[in-house]
């Protein structure tokens, strides 16, 4: 177990390693196809792999990444923004030479298409998002897709020996401490299709029961959790009686399960010290009028909703106006109308 050999990964690369880590991967390959490891020449995230095509892939020594998708390898320290190569021999069980893609300034070009377009260094999903949101230092972001994120904007890194706050890299310069969970919206959905509602049914039906659901409460584990880290864990109905088993209820509960789930998860980036003035509701779930209801209730202050829009790509396209600028410091991005939900309790 990596975790177990180097003690102070967190320190060093800002995260304690999961699976999805590359370099709990690479461990993978060492251990269970040693011959397909011995071959390996280098290693490359996706977004890497298809920049390198786009360049006409003639090279891997001309690889190149950005440090917010390098922070999520596990083999790189997103301060000095240098990989930790001695982390990543452990991982391979060897000290060979592997190429690994050159980490390129958020504000600069990698390479070029073989029509001579420019390629900008690219960036992970969610500081693509943050990015695109336009967010900055004290903003707090929660999403809610198929799973639920919760990240802040940071200027400073975080090192979280629970292994629950991943101490990721933005888009920008700045650090971005992520906690994620593996049930949001896809909770929402089951319930609703278990109900025979449709989504908007599901979220007018909650709005009609009481907060706090008559005590109903939903643990929304379905498919285990990664925060907190319970894998195994399953969902479960607590606190069921005669009158509070209703289909109002079970709507509520299952929402504010998952927002409590989310709570969880912004309370443990709190824990290291980031602090927040402002948050972000965003993710196909956000348009749930009881979702934006409870979110603002469950984090008692007002919720910022921004508008509609795909906002990784958004952050591609504002990186790659960036490198066209020229400038050291990235432009000053608009949200345009944010739309703000109160809390009502």
């Amino acid at each position: 177990d990596l975790n177990h050999e180097i003690p102070d990964i967190h320190n060093r690369t800002g995260s304690q390693l999961v699976a999805s880590f590359t370099a709990s991967k690479v461990r993978w390959l060492a251990d269970n196809e040693k011959a397909n490891a011995d071959k390996v020449a280098a290693i490359a995230l996706p977004h890497d792999w298809l920049s390198w095509q786009l360049t006409g892939a003639a090279n891997i020594d001309t690889l190149f990444t950005d440090r917010s998708d390098a922070s999520g390898t596990g083999y790189f320290d997103s301060v000095k923004n240098e990989y930790c190569r001695d982390i990543f021999a452990t991982a391979l069980r060897s000290d060979r030479e592997v190429v690994l893609p050159t980490i390129i300034a958020p504000h600069k070009f990698g390479g070029a298409t073989t029509s001579g377009a420019n390629i900008a260094a690219g960036a992970g999903d969610n500081a693509g998002a943050a990015l695109g949101l336009g967010a900055s230092v004290g903003d707090l972001v929660i999403s809610l897709g198929t799973s639920g994120t919760a990240f802040a904007v940071s200027s400073t890194p975080t090192h979280d020996p629970s292994g629950e706050v991943a101490g990721f890299a933005d888009a920008t310069g700045n650090f971005l401490p992520l906690a994620c969970t593996l049930n949001a919206a896809k909770i929402f959905n089951t319930v609703a299709t278990t109900l025979g509602i449709s989504f908007d049914e599901f979220s007018q039906l909650a709005l009609t029961a009481k907060p706090g659901a008559e005590g109903l409460r939903v643990i929304p584990h379905f498919d285990g959790e990664r925060t907190p880290n319970r894998p195994q864990a399953r969902g479960r109905f607590h606190g069921i009686t005669h009158s509070n088993f209703t289909k109002a209820n079970i709507a509520r509960a299952a929402i504010e399960g998952v927002i409590a789930g989310m709570v969880y998860a912004t309370q443990a980036v709190e824990k290291l010290g980031v602090s927040y003035s402002r948050v972000l509701l965003i993710g196909g779930a956000a348009k749930n009028e009881a979702v934006q209801k409870i979110t603002a209730d469950f984090f008692a202050q007002t919720i910022h909703l921004p508008p509609t829009g795909e906002y990784v790509a958004d952050g591609a396209a504002k990186q790659a106006a960036w490198a066209l600028n020229e400038s050291a410091q990235p432009p000053q991005w608009k949200l345009g109308e944010v739309k703000a939900i109160d809390q009502i309790n």
